[in-house]
Order: C-alpha cells, then structure tokens, then sequence
C-alpha cells in the first residue's frame, strides 16, 4: 500500500476548559437591563459551580478540537461486525428535526399529535410487512430492550396457557446479549453449540428441547455472519414441544426485502432501527429495538397501542394481557422518525438492494483477505465475515496488534475477539454504504500489515504509533480506571 489514509496531522493538544479560562474573558453580550438587580442570599442558594471565564473564539476551538479526535462513520469506513454501522443520510436528520415533530412535548394530546401517531402507526406496519410478522411494537428504547421484551412476551404467552417454564435454548453463535435477557426474565439458558459448519443443527436443538423449555433465542443471520439453514426445522423441533422462536433481528441488515422471518418458524423478533434502518448509532444517544410478533403474540404487546378510531389515532390502554408499559414516554420517537424516512425512501425495491449489496461487500473482503488472514469457514457468508490471527501467530503478532495497527492507516477497527466461539477472531462488516474503492484500500491496508507481522513485528505490538494517544496500558486501565476530567 502506497498512501496510507493515516497521517498524524494537525490534530493539537487541548486542555480541559477550567485550565483554559482566564478571569474576565466573556463570550457574549447580554441586552441592557431593564430592571435593579437583586442578588440572592448565598445561605438561600448556595453557591454555583465555578464555571470558567471564556471568550468565544476559546469555546469554538475547544470543541473543534476535541471533534478532530473522534472518528466516527461520517469520517471513514467504520468496519464493525455484528454492529451495522453504516451512514446515515442527512434527509433523514432533516425530517426528524421539523418543528412539528422536534418540538412536540411527551404529554401532548393525542388531538395536537395526529402526525406522530400517524408516523408510528405506519412505521409499524412497515416493519411488520418487511419482517412478514403480524403486528409490532415501538415502545423498546433498544436492542437489548426488545430481547427483554421478546422473553416477557414468552413468558405472558406460556403464563395464559397455564403453565409456566424454567429453560431457554441459546446458541453459541447467539447475540453475547442474548443469555443476559434469559437470566434477567427468570429463565435459565441453555447453551447450544454450532456444528462444524458455524451453524446450528437441528439434532443439537431436538436433544436439548423438552416441555420445560419455553423457546429458543436464535441470532440470524448468526455472529459467524451466517445464515441459520435449519432455521424451518429447527422451528418445527421447538413449536412441536409447545415452545417458541425468538429471533435476535440485530444482523436484519443482511436479508431485508430478502427473508420473510414470519414464514421460517419465527413467532418473535426484535429489530435495531438505529442499525438496519439507518439511524445514528453509538455515542450513548437513544435507540430503537422495535419487537414484531405474530398473531397468538400480539395480545401481550405491551401498552398503549397505537389505534385508530373513527379516522383519527389514539392511545389504548385497555389491554388485559399485555405485559404492561416499558417506558414513560417515546423519547426515541426521533430514531423512529429517521427510520421511517429512510424506509419511504428505500421502498421495497430498495430494502433489498442494499441487503444485496451488504452481502457482496462482506463476501467481497472474504475472498479478497482469505490468504491474508486465516477464514475458519470458507463458505459465502451473510453480512460480515470472520478471520482470525491464525496465519500471523508464528510471529508472535495477535488480532489487537493488527487491529491498533490498522489505526496508522487511518481505519477504525473491525470488532476483534468475538464472536467467542472462534479464537483470535476478526469481525469485519463493510455495509452496504461503502464502494468498491474502500473497500479496496481496506484490503491493502491489512495486506500491508500481514506483511509487516512477518517482516517488522515489533512494529505492530506498539502500535499505533500515529494517532493521538498511543498503546494504552488495558490491564492498568480495568483494573485502576481514571474517571476524572
């Protein structure tokens, strides 16, 4: 590789604003009072923070400053698997920030908030017919929040029918959040290991299932960037014991527009709209794990639903087995928004024109990386794909010095060390936003560095030797984290 997209730049030094501020220094003017001033009494108040004294230019610097230090995926390819995290298209900020929508208030009335409601109901409808399930819910906040949903709804299911049950099947190759939401709704997972083609058997699944199972949580496509073959059969084995499907919709990506789930076996489901759907993701900012169930499910959703009466939208509450309200208010409602936009915009056609092109984009990195760094299964995959260190090992090189070198050259790194099920691995997920020429650079970047972990190993275990802040002590900071500043 030639030129590197990495260099170390201009990017300054910039201290915390309360070592920058100097006494006196303002940066704005207030209007001329109209009024005498009347301080509070400090014993009534207390004192305020100390906030430090700057001038306009002294906070504009600072933040800019601060944002060259970021990466995110408006800066470059942002290559992590199980993550989907692919541009967002700024039409879509653009609808979300209308004023009838940015500036509605929580505890508005249904009669002042029409669109909204109109919005949702729709955006409901929509991921239903995608994921060819009968009726769906917003109200999750999150990925992890729609499994807890789909295993509440599992249990209100079983609950109704009389009789209730202690184990959940769930694969090695499932969502590491997968068993979490087991436990936390009381169930007790069942571990289930992939066969030697990275995916599930359905024999595996038949000698673990019994009636005191309630389901199966089933990632698919699974974290090997695979898709579940046996998902029918293995539908059948569970549903014929009296138990359900769940399916971990967070890698949708791979098979919108391509994969009616409804029609495989799956009763529910929950969706990540902040990754399939093409909000914005990370950053600590909300979210959106919308659940889709079919029909036997859908008394349990949970409250309100969106209705519609005599041509107008409204909130029902009266649902007797529903499994309640999972949280106060739709504060999300703007990922929803940033959804449904992109949703209109794609149209059916489009859904699955940028699955297709997900698709070849990962099998594309595959083939083209599969002498660089070793493929423990060599077969087309989904969405992403796995390696591992395997090839670099012999020279004492590791997936993190390859992942911190890969910095140097100006890419964020792909996930490293998981999923578990494969040692040493490398988790690449390209999207469907990223061209040819990316990807392509891409390449040669890891190409540049396999050839630097059998020539200069040293090299790589300091790496990154580029960016702002070199190779952290890991251990150090577990185990004595600093939380100030």
């Amino acid at each position: 590789m030639n030129d590197s997209l990495g260099t170390t730049g201009l990017i300054l030094n910039e201290p915390l604003l309360w070592e920058k501020g100097k006494a006196g220094r303002c940066g704005f003017s207030l209007p001329k009072r109209d009024v005498d001033p009347c301080p509070l009494e400090p014993e009534l108040v207390g004192h305020g923070p100390d906030f430090p004294d700057l001038s306009e230019v002294d906070v504009v610097r600072h933040y800019t400053r601060l944002s060259q230090w970021n990466f995110g995926v408006d800066t470059g390819m942002y290559p992590l698997g199980s993550c989907t995290m692919k541009y967002n298209p700024k039409t879509n900020e653009r609808q979300a920030s209308l004023p009838g929508f940015s500036g509605a208030h929580p505890l508005i009335p249904e009669s002042l908030c029409q669109g909204i409601l109109q919005m949702m109901a729709e955006l409901e409808a929509y991921l239903a017919e995608i994921t060819g399930m009968d009726a769906a819910t917003l109200q999750p906040a999150a990925g992890a929040h729609g499994e807890l949903t789909g295993m509440l709804l599992i249990h209100a299911w079983h609950r109704k029918r009389g009789g209730q049950r202690t184990r959940i099947i769930v694969p090695d190759t499932a969502h590491g959040t997968n068993p979490a939401s087991v436990t936390l709704c009381g169930y007790r997972p069942v571990p289930v290991v992939s066969n030697d083609r990275g995916i599930l058997s359905a024999e595996a699944v038949a000698a673990v299932m019994d009636e005191d199972t309630a389901g199966i949580m089933i990632t698919n496509p699974n974290t090997l960037g695979l898709f579940e073959e046996g998902i029918l059969e293995i539908a059948r084995i569970v549903h014929a014991k009296g138990g359900l499907v769940y399916c971990d919709g967070a890698n949708m990506n791979a098979v919108m527009g391509v994969v009616k789930m409804g029609k495989i076996g799956v009763d529910v489901m929950h969706l990540n709209l902040h990754k399939t759907f093409s909000t914005p993701h990370g950053g600590g900012g909300p979210g959106s794990g919308p659940v889709c169930v079919k029909k036997d499910l859908e008394p349990f959703l949970p409250v309100p639903r969106i209705v519609k009466r005599e041509g107008r939208f409204a909130l029902d509450h009266d649902r007797p087995d529903s499994i309640g309200r999972l949280q106060a208010f739709y504060g999300n409602v703007g990922v929803m928004l940033k959804a449904y936009s992109y949703i209109r915009a794609m149209g059916p056609e489009g859904l699955k024109k940028a699955s297709q092109m997900a698709v070849l984009n990962a099998n594309y990195l595959k083939e083209m990386l599969k002498t660089t760094l070793h493929l423990p299964y060599d077969r087309p995959c989904m969405h992403e794909c796995v390696f591992t260190d395997k090839f670099q090992a012999p020279h004492h090189v590791t997936t993190l010095d390859m992942a911190k070198r890969l910095m140097d050259y100006g890419f964020h790194p792909p996930t490293v060390y998981f999923p578990l099920v494969v040692a040493g691995a490398i988790m690449m997920e390209p999207t469907e936003t990223e061209s040819k020429e990316d990807l392509d650079n891409y390449i040669a970047a890891f190409e540049a560095i396999a050839e630097e972990a059998k020539t200069e190993p040293g090299l790589l275990r300091h790496a990154p030797r580029k960016c702002k802040v070199r190779r952290l002590d890991e251990t150090a900071a577990a185990r004595k984290p600093c939380l100030a500043g």
